[in-house]
């Protein structure tokens, strides 16, 4: 039985977790805090509150694994906190599980186009913002080791959507003269992706994929269609006076490369995620980040 570590048994790692776990696989999930490891004991897998930037801590954990992959969060950080979590806990987990193949999350964010282009995972990285810059960095060092790259778009899922917190708390504007392609992946299609990827890992190593679903659209068609769906004022048109964590890009992130190995998102829209998972069971304010 192969056993894998999730780094970050968060909101994406928890899913992943699970899909292993039900797949066969031996799941040990590492998080932050006591309160996520209480959270989570009641789950079939083994649960350890490890803090990845302390190499210490990392270093002192005796078993093994055939699978590492590094899906912390830096829980809205700045850049010394993506170097503490991404590049510090990418070195530790590497010193500490040699023998095991290291996936590492990064984001569709270190692409910088701006001009509505389609990109692929050969397109220019050139992001301004310094913790992407850092993403890159960590990205070098696990492909330089043979480990694989997700780059993940704008994550949500239930209870957890930038765009429909932001229309909903009425945050949400329409600008006409700036607006931009949205890219976004289901939480559950991104778990279903590390799952395909560490099981093809003849294919993938040493491999860049993005995670991202089957249509890339604008911002202001999915603010009109809530609007539509949710029975609700169109949000007014007028510039957006809000910073975007992802930075201030438009481009369309292409899937294909992750489609060739076979995978298929069960949410290959916007409109299918909000329908069939987010919208059904919501109770309340949302969010999340989109890119």
């Amino acid at each position: 039985m192969p056993r894998i570590l999730i780094a970050g048994c968060g909101y994406v790692g928890e899913a992943t977790a699970d899909l292993f776990h039900s797949a066969g696989w031996n799941v040990e999930g590492w998080v932050h805090s006591k309160e996520s490891e209480t959270r989570l004991s009641v789950k079939p897998y083994s649960i350890r509150t490890i803090d990845l930037s302390q190499g210490g801590e990392v270093a002192k954990y005796t078993g093994s694994f055939d699978a590492v992959i590094h899906c912390a969060s830096s829980r809205g950080g700045d850049a010394e906190r993506y170097r503490q979590i991404y590049l510090s806990g990418a070195r530790h987990l590497v010193e500490s599980f040699r023998g095991a193949k290291i996936l590492f999350t990064s984001s569709t964010s270190v692409y910088a186009q701006r001009d509505g282009s389609f990109v692929t995972e050969q397109s220019d990285t050139k992001p301004l913002r310094e913790t992407s810059q850092i993403l890159l960095e960590v990205e070098k060092s696990i492909l330089e080791t043979g480990g694989i790259i997700a780059r993940l778009a704008g994550i949500y899922g239930p209870q957890r959507s930038a765009l429909l917190s932001k229309f909903l708390n009425g945050m949400a504007t329409i600008d006409p003269n700036n607006d931009r392609f949205v890219n976004q992946a289901h939480r559950d299609d991104i778990a279903s992706a590390l799952f395909l990827l560490l099981n093809r890992e003849a294919r993938t190593s040493g491999q860049i994929y993005n995670v991202v679903d089957d249509e890339p659209v604008l911002q202001s068609k999915c603010y009109r269609w809530l609007a539509q769906r949710m029975n609700r004022p169109v949000p007014p048109i007028g510039k957006s006076q809000q910073g975007r964590k992802r930075g201030d890009t438009n481009k369309r992130v292409s899937n294909a490369k992750l489609h060739q190995l076979g995978w298929s998102p069960a949410y290959p829209t916007f409109r299918d995620g909000m329908e069939r998972s987010v919208l059904p069971g919501f109770s309340g304010a949302v969010s999340s980040t989109s890119d």
